[in-house]
């Protein structure tokens, strides 16, 4: 399997791990407090590895084309999608979440025709129509022959902020990346979120409320395993991903995530598992694969 595709099937591996740590803490004190922690327990863990393997604890060789992107990309995927992701966990859990993610391919496609003039086929509108059909399926029900949600509208719509979010940030990190390190990209979008989240928790006021954290040993040893499968691990792989194949391909790979959480979160939740997740789950990446390849 070419490095590309390989590197985005660990990513979706990443993020499955990433998302159920996160939702463990997210509920225990909040998406917020745990957004604010894990990045700077990222940046730790990138300092130390970019000494290592680069020489150079901090990007201090990145052009200024790619501070500019990766800082903008940081905080729109980091800040913006990634609060509304974590918000998304505590109010219907990760797994169905991370199905609504799988809107990240076509919205990732319809992102780069406005930003980068790439065109859409009638192949991607069918896929995009199936990735959408497929989630309909699990988070749509019926009663007494009345169409509504089965889950709260609210998760819903934070979980396709979050969509957004990442799909705007890996279209600007690959323009800004370019050849550039992915690991020392990844830093730099780390470097942005990391000063970012503490702005956003000052202005909603919750600024003095991360000693309840610290004292939550379940929630730090959640955010801690979180931090190295997703900010470090996770999006470092994405971006060496986006490098070495299409942007397209890379993300309807790691939105195999959804797939991948069911098993899991079966066993270490207790979530029981309908027949419509597992139908709805495989059309949606069906749909995604279609969009792409």
């Amino acid at each position: 399997m070419p490095w590309g595709e390989l590197t985005a099937m660990l990513t979706a591996i990443f993020w499955t791990a990433t998302a159920m740590a996160f939702e463990v803490a997210s509920k225990r004190v909040g998406s917020l407090r745990v957004n604010t922690l894990r990045l700077p327990m990222a940046f730790i863990y990138f300092f130390i590895f970019c000494w290592i393997y680069r020489g150079h604890p901090l990007p201090i060789d990145a052009p200024l084309h790619a501070w500019i992107w990766l800082i903008l990309s940081g905080l729109i995927g980091f800040v913006f999608g990634d609060y509304f992701l974590f918000k998304s966990f505590t109010i219907m859990g990760s797994r169905t979440t991370m199905l609504v993610q799988t809107l990240v391919p076509p919205i990732t496609a319809l992102v780069g025709f406005i930003l980068l003039s790439e065109k859409l086929s009638l192949k991607h509108i069918a896929g995009m129509t199936l990735t959408l059909s497929g989630i309909f399926l699990v988070v749509l029900t019926t009663n007494n022959g009345k169409l509504g949600l089965k889950i709260p509208r609210r998760g819903l719509l934070y979980a396709i902020f979050a969509a957004l979010g990442q799909s705007i940030g890996l279209v600007l990190s690959k323009f800004g990346m370019r050849d550039y390190d992915a690991f020392a990209s990844s830093q730099i979008r780390v470097m942005a979120g990391a000063l970012g989240f503490p702005i956003l928790s000052f202005a909603l006021h919750q600024s003095n409320s991360l000693k309840k954290t610290f004292h939550d040993k379940v929630a730090m040893k959640s955010i801690l395993i979180g931090s190295i499968f997703g900010p470090f691990l996770g999006v470092s792989f994405s971006l060496i991903a986006i490098q070495h194949t299409k942007t397209g391909i890379a993300s309807t790979l790691m939105a195999l995530t959804p797939v991948m959480i069911l098993l899991p979160s079966a066993i270490l939740f207790h979530q029981k598992i309908v027949w419509k997740e597992i139908v709805g789950a495989i059309i949606s990446v069906s749909g995604a694969s279609l969009f792409f390849l």
